[in-house]
């Protein structure tokens, strides 16, 4: 059993709130909506950016977490640490000799070359996966720790989305296919594509929980809304279980009065649910990926590895 939260804080019953309507809401991304004239008149919580935040994804608190789970590393907005986090998170999980599959879902593919995974040696990605029905056994890949393991991306799956418009029963594919080998792993870690498209719901939609990792600048805080709202509607529609076990502040700069604040302005609005360790800016954490290593097995000694060992403890 991992313990949920690394927070203890009294969480106070939230009061109630009208039901509001998710007409008008694309699943699939694209400006959210509101269903009717009334919507102006609610009041919504907003943050730097306007993103719109509250509801019941973000007010719930999850217990503990039950293994074997499948979390996807998620959030529409580029560059605030989704790769890092997914591929740290499953080195420090697999050096506390857990078993831990990750699947590289962006097709930039960084998952994979950050493991150390050269995409143009591979037979099968996890575009045959999800496009041609072939078994994810047959596309894992070692890595250089023993317990870690990879579902790689190669650039065929750029086009997936497109080819996946008139797929039936489109967002569910690598959910089929990950129940296949679920058991097999204590953690499977899905690291989405900075987006909201076909490849992003195919993630929620196979997932158990999602982490949200948030940068600690203005920018990476547009756009959380419509993603708490999308998981919603995933949640709705595709995925009753889903709901998001966490988020964790990345590229935390000490030295600005900004993260600060970004930190403050997040653990108001989402209490128990951001974990108390913050990943700070490090070179050294953004040089591992070049070297196709993971922190801890990079510089065990930088200041990286240290909270990213303490969140995963928790």
């Amino acid at each position: 059993m991992i313990e949920q939260s690394d927070v203890e804080v009294e969480v106070e019953e939230p009061e109630p709130e009208d039901d509001s309507s998710d007409d008008g809401v694309d699943v699939t991304g694209g400006d959210v909506t509101a269903g009717d004239e009334d919507a102006e008149d609610e009041e919504v919580t907003l943050i730097p950016g306007g993103a719109a935040l509250g509801g019941p994804v973000a007010d719930t608190v999850l217990g503990p977490m039950e293994l074997p789970t499948i979390l996807a590393i998620a959030n529409q907005k580029g560059g605030v640490g989704k790769t890092t986090t997914t591929v740290n998170l499953g080195a420090a999980l697999a050096e506390l000799d857990y078993r831990v599959l990750v699947v590289d879902l962006d097709p930039q593919g960084n998952a994979t070359t950050g493991l150390g995974i050269n995409a143009r040696d591979l037979e099968h990605s996890v575009y045959d996966v999800i496009m041609a029905d072939t078994p994810v056994e047959d596309c894992i890949e070692s890595t250089s720790l023993k317990n870690l393991f990879l579902v790689p991306a190669t650039i065929d799956l750029s086009g997936a989305e497109i080819e996946l418009v008139p797929a039936f029963s489109r967002e569910l594919k690598l959910r089929r296919a990950l129940e296949q080998i679920k058991d097999e792993y204590d953690f499977t870690l899905i690291d989405c594509p900075p987006s909201l498209g076909l490849l992003t719901i195919n993630g929620l939609a196979a997932a158990d929980d999602v982490i949200v990792p948030i940068q600690c600048e203005y920018y990476a805080l547009e756009g959380l809304g419509q993603l708490l709202r999308n998981v919603s509607l995933v949640r709705g529609s595709l995925n009753p279980a889903l709901d998001v076990r966490g988020i964790v502040l990345t590229m935390y700069d000490g030295r600005t009065r900004l993260a600060a604040q970004v930190e403050d302005e997040v653990r108001t609005h989402f209490g128990p649910k951001v974990y108390k360790t913050v990943i700070p800016r490090t070179v050294r954490l953004g040089e591992a990926p070049s070297f196709g290593q993971p922190i801890i097995v990079f510089d065990p000694t930088s200041r990286g590895p240290q909270p990213t060992g303490t969140w995963r403890r928790k």
